[in-house]
């Protein structure tokens, strides 16, 4: 179920950051503003780079699309406007999680990463860069929609009223949903290879201590893709929650930008740490971030102990709950008997295009309470390599939906509409104290959904 009204789904537009460069960088085309809202312009070749890109994914308008796209992109705006005057701040980890998503959908849509870089004319750098602030600006827009609809309650009997008064063609499809248990090794990296990584970041700190710049050597060696780029720099002062406590704990206690911190191991890799500027309780820094090298023959040894440790569960020797509570290395999902939980809807069902992309293809194979071989997967949260074991713990087939089977389902959509009916009403009053100029060729012909953009 979707956790907003669709302007969430129009702010990503993902791919137009990518294939835009193509767009107006011939034939000489001169750009112009056609939307202005507050102090901020809508170009025609923001709504041609769009137009393109829910071409690529294959979204149809029921209206003339230069008329939808400019409205949606002014409806982002009025939120990320608002989201500057409320502070709202998106962590720099909820972004590099979104931008790995995205890039690995990206790789495994069209083949490889180098098939990736030749299919958008980029590096993966760059594509990377050219996500990020996008990513970021649809996280910002979904936490400020949050924000102003706050906590939303609906009774049984308002979920049970709601779907009595649906007409029986009326009645949503519940899609086949899963309930997946999982059990995680990460390899084991030779200590040999730690001590490499952290032998190159001593390196890099005494090359910096010499004078060398450790923007630079950031850009050089930092495999943290996104802000090498920038000479290793994170984009925007960020507070402690923000990033990773270990991360977070070395970074605060620097006191002049001149020093280079010690080696800190995060979940992401080992770093060293230069400050930028501090502002209160808020930090501005740049980073090298190297990861070990995880070796092949580690993966097919993790790999191999767990599929003894589901020989053993097959045969009796332990259940799979206990063995996820005490063997598994997937910390969010070890203390649940192993269950992974979807955060989309805050229960442990999933339709199975919600489920990562490795574990869908094994899971739709799969009878209910049978269990894996091991594979290996890449979480986007952290970006490692780790070997898996999953069994499926329950499936329902799609079917029209009812109140004994789909509550959870049904207050969903309940709170779906009343979630848009708030936000509706939102959008119409900050039009009014809005200043809005719209190009007369972009409006003659249109029927906005939101009136309000023409005042008279």
């Amino acid at each position: 179920m979707r956790k907003f009204m669709n302007f969430k789904c129009v702010v990503l537009f993902a791919l137009a950051l990518l294939t835009g460069s193509a767009v107006y960088g011939q034939d000489n085309v001169i750009d112009e503003v056609v939307w202005v809202v507050g102090d901020e312009a809508i170009l025609k070749s923001e709504v041609e780079e769009a137009r393109l890109s829910a071409l690529y994914e294959g979204r149809k308008f029921e209206s003339d699309p230069y008329c939808v796209i400019p409205e949606e992109i002014a409806v982002q705006k009025l939120f990320l406007h608002q989201a500057v005057l409320d502070s709202i701040e998106v962590s720099e980890s909820e972004v590099i999680q979104q931008v790995d998503y995205r890039t690995n959908m990206y790789i495994a849509n069209i083949g490889s990463r180098e098939k990736m870089e030749e299919y958008f004319n980029k590096t993966s750098s760059e594509i990377r860069e050219a996500l990020r602030e996008n990513v970021r600006e649809g996280l910002t827009v979904q936490k400020m929609q949050q924000k102003l609809i706050g906590e939303i309650k609906v009774t049984p009997a308002e979920v049970r009223r709601y779907f009595r008064d649906l007409p029986q063609d009326s009645i949503p499809y519940i899609p086949t949903q899963v309930e997946v248990q999982i059990i995680t090794q990460q390899p084991r990296i030779p200590i040999s290879e730690i001590e490499d990584v952290k032998r190159r970041l001593r390196e890099y700190t005494d090359r910096v201590n010499n004078g060398e710049s450790f923007t630079m050597l950031a850009r050089l060696y930092s495999e943290d893709t996104g802000s090498a780029m920038n000479g290793g720099e994170l984009p925007r002062f960020m507070g402690r929650g923000e990033l990773d406590q270990a991360f977070a704990n070395v970074a605060f206690n620097l006191q002049s930008p001149d020093k280079v911190s010690k080696i800190v191991e995060s979940e992401f890799g080992y770093h060293i740490i230069q400050l930028v500027e501090k502002r209160g309780d808020r930090i501005k820094v740049r980073h090298i971030l190297l990861k070990p090298h995880v070796p092949e023959e580690a993966i097919i040894s993790s790999c191999a102990r767990l599929d003894s440790i589901a020989d053993d569960i097959r045969n009796g020797k332990f259940s799979f709950e206990d063995a996820a509570a005490v063997l598994s290395q997937d910390k969010d999902t070890r203390n649940n008997h192993g269950l992974l939980p979807n955060p989309n809807t805050n229960t442990s069902k999933f339709e199975m295009q919600e489920l990562p992309a490795e574990i869908a293809k094994v899971v739709d194979k799969m009878k209910v309470g049978e269990i894996s071989e091991a594979f290996t997967m890449i979480p986007e949260r952290t970006g490692k390599e780790q070997c898996v074991i999953v069994k499926l713990k329950s499936r329902t087939n799609g079917h029209k939906a009812t109140v004994a089977d789909d509550y959870q389902n049904l207050k969903s959509i309940v709170l779906d509409k009343r979630r848009d009916a708030m936000l509706d009403k939102w959008i119409r009053e900050k039009q009014k104290n809005t200043y809005v100029r719209i190009s007369d060729n972009w409006k003659k012909d249109c029927t906005f959904k939101y009136p309000g953009w023409i005042k008279d």
